[in-house]
């Protein structure tokens, strides 16, 4: 941070998901300063998230939430590739099985496609990137990578998106069968948001 600029204290998630901003909160929460959500601001813009690569989806989120907002925005979007299906869903995932899609939707196309596809071909990475965008222009960005392999069905009854389907072969468990403990010492979102968490830290203004 340059001398000139005021020390962050507070930032905005940029996004409406309840389940995210769960994860989020926790990912971020030693950092001192206040967590706001989309939610405090029901009059901020729906971001169309038209970008080709979950970079440009996350800086896009966290610009213009920014802009509208005066407030330093942090947003992520997440692609899972599947390597039999040529790296399918990727940056569409959230959105595979439709526009108006739930998690359900989505899981159940996924395993519908890999029909017949044996373990050792249904390997598959989530990659989640995390934007921060001030309100002046300036940004960073933080990658965070999980690899794993899509089951047959659905196993386990925690965590949302297709954590019922993504086995990590490592823990011999989906992310839908760990607590959220677990999960956020190993998950893609975790990996990224601990490394946003170390490009704000010295931005707060406890570490001026």
């Amino acid at each position: 941070m340059r001398s000139t600029e005021r020390p962050i204290e507070e930032i905005l998630l940029a996004t409406r998901n309840q389940d995210k901003v769960r994860e989020l909160a926790v990912l971020l929460g030693d950092l001192g300063i206040r967590i706001r959500t989309l939610a405090d601001f029901p009059s901020a813009p729906e971001v169309e998230e038209d970008g080709l690569t979950c970079e440009a989806n996350a800086l896009k989120k966290a610009r213009e939430t920014a802009s509208a907002t005066g407030i330093p925005s942090v947003a992520d979007d997440t692609g899972l590739e599947v390597d039999a299906l040529g790296g399918r869903p990727g940056v569409f995932a959230a959105r595979y099985a439709g526009e108006r899609a739930t998690y359900e939707d989505n899981c159940r196309k996924l395993i519908k496609e890999l029909d017949g596809v044996p373990p050792a071909r249904r390997t598959a990475r989530f990659t989640t990137v995390a934007a921060l965008a001030m309100p002046e222009g300036h940004f960073r960005t933080a990658v965070g990578t999980l690899v794993g392999v899509i089951a047959e069905g659905f196993v386990g009854t925690q965590g949302f998106g297709y954590d019922p389907v993504f086995f990590v072969p490592e823990l011999g468990r989906t992310l839908a069968e760990l607590t959220a403990e677990e999960k956020n010492r190993i998950s893609h979102r975790a990996k990224a948001f601990r490394a946003m968490a170390d490009i704000l830290r010295p931005l707060t203004a406890g570490k001026r």
